[in-house]
């Protein structure tokens, strides 16, 4: 019999609790009973960004929020800085020419991080520039960016600063109104514990400003429409009902762990897979690893793709492979959301037992030791 665990870096297992109640007969979303779902699902989601800003449920992946960002923000030949570096990263500049925004792209090697001081230094040398977007965790390649010092170069301009935490938001440290994060986008399928489907914008009253005056097109996305509706406790369009009420469940499970121990969890769990991997004699592909996802260079011979499908078809666990340049040569492993201990060792004694049948030469069962010593001295 095989059992199936899933350890990519989205989706990320849901609870019990989550799919229980979303198994319950739906609801009508204009009504009392709906708006004090979506009450409870705003006033948690304001305490995991830790803000008091406006907060966008849509009915979307995180792309979707992306994109609303893009077009809510900015005009038809507006220019705004896109940091590169991976593969979602990269996602913000293609929006941009989508919706015809002057992009400076600051293009970084994927494993490395944006040096604040370039974005600086870029600011200085075009006045004209109104956005920088940027992303907090890459999800492509593991590297965490420090987006508070960023936040603190855009805090003195009249720049708004946007990042995506689709992956980081409920496992790494995120203080959006005390760094003066202006927008922060999010997804329900990773650190929140549920399924896909649902996207998030938190605004701030600088971001306001922007809104007020972009001219590009939009209307299922407008902040504007959905202001108007969530000032009245309630969605501008129907909401994913189902979605919102499993949503609210994840949220509630975090409110009771409380946020600052979810991220010293999930802390623990990465640092026991970083200390695996190191004692199986792999790189680590970060140069700053993030702790919702380990980026893991494969020994030469080893092809990631068939790897990854013989821990899925083999023995069940599901992990992520590269994308873009890097399939084939890097693996991607999750530690975020509903995960403890027995995840990431099932997950580590998976990989050795992989990259035993595939030649690579080893101390069997090293890498689960490893984990093992670091959980026992984190704990």
């Amino acid at each position: 019999m095989k059992k199936n665990r899933i350890l990519t870096p989205g989706p990320t297992p849901v609870p019990q609790e989550v799919l229980l109640s979303m198994a319950k007969p739906t609801i009508h979303h204009r009504t009392a009973q709906f708006r004090k779902i979506f009450k409870e699902v705003n006033d948690n989601l304001k305490y995991v960004f830790k803000t008091q800003n406006d907060i966008f449920t849509l009915s979307s992946s995180g792309t979707g929020a992306m994109e609303a960002a893009v077009v809510n923000l900015l005009s038809p030949g507006d220019t705004a800085i896109c940091v590169g570096g991976g593969k979602f990263a990269e996602r913000w500049s293609e929006i941009c020419k989508t919706y015809s925004i002057k992009t400076i792209a600051i293009d970084v090697e994927w494993g490395n991080v944006v040096s604040p001081t370039e974005i600086e230094k870029t600011l200085d040398e075009n006045k004209q520039i109104k956005v920088v977007f940027t992303t907090l965790s890459e999800t492509s390649t593991g590297v965490l960016t420090d987006i508070k010092k960023i936040a603190q170069i855009t805090g003195k301009r009249d720049v708004v600063i946007v990042t995506d935490a689709i992956s980081a938001l409920g496992g790494e440290e995120l203080e959006t109104d005390a760094w003066g994060v202006d927008v922060v986008v999010s997804g329900s399928q990773k650190g929140l514990m549920s399924p896909p489907g649902l996207a998030f914008c938190s605004v701030s009253p600088k971001a306001w400003k922007l809104v007020a005056v972009s001219k590009s097109p939009r209307y299922y996305f407008d902040f504007r429409i959905a202001k108007k509706a969530l000032d009245k406790g309630d969605t501008a369009f129907t909401p994913a009902i189902t979605l919102c009420i499993g949503l609210n469940t994840a949220l509630k499970m975090i409110k009771e762990e409380t946020l600052e121990n979810v991220i010293q969890r999930q802390g623990r769990l990465a640092a026991a897979l970083r200390r695996a991997m190191q004692a199986l004699g792999l790189e680590l592909f970060a140069s700053i690893p993030a702790n919702v996802v380990t980026s893991v260079c494969l020994p030469k011979g080893i092809d990631g793709d068939v790897l990854v499908a013989m821990m899925q078809n083999v023995y069940g666990v599901t992990i992520a492979g590269g994308q873009a340049h890097l399939k084939g040569k890097i693996i991607r492993i999750g530690s975020m959301g509903h995960m403890n201990e027995f995840d990431i060792i099932t997950g580590i004694s998976a990989l050795e037992l992989v990259l035993c049948k595939m030649g690579y030469k080893f101390e069997h069962g090293v890498g689960v030791g490893a984990a093992q010593k670091e959980l026992l001295k984190s704990e």
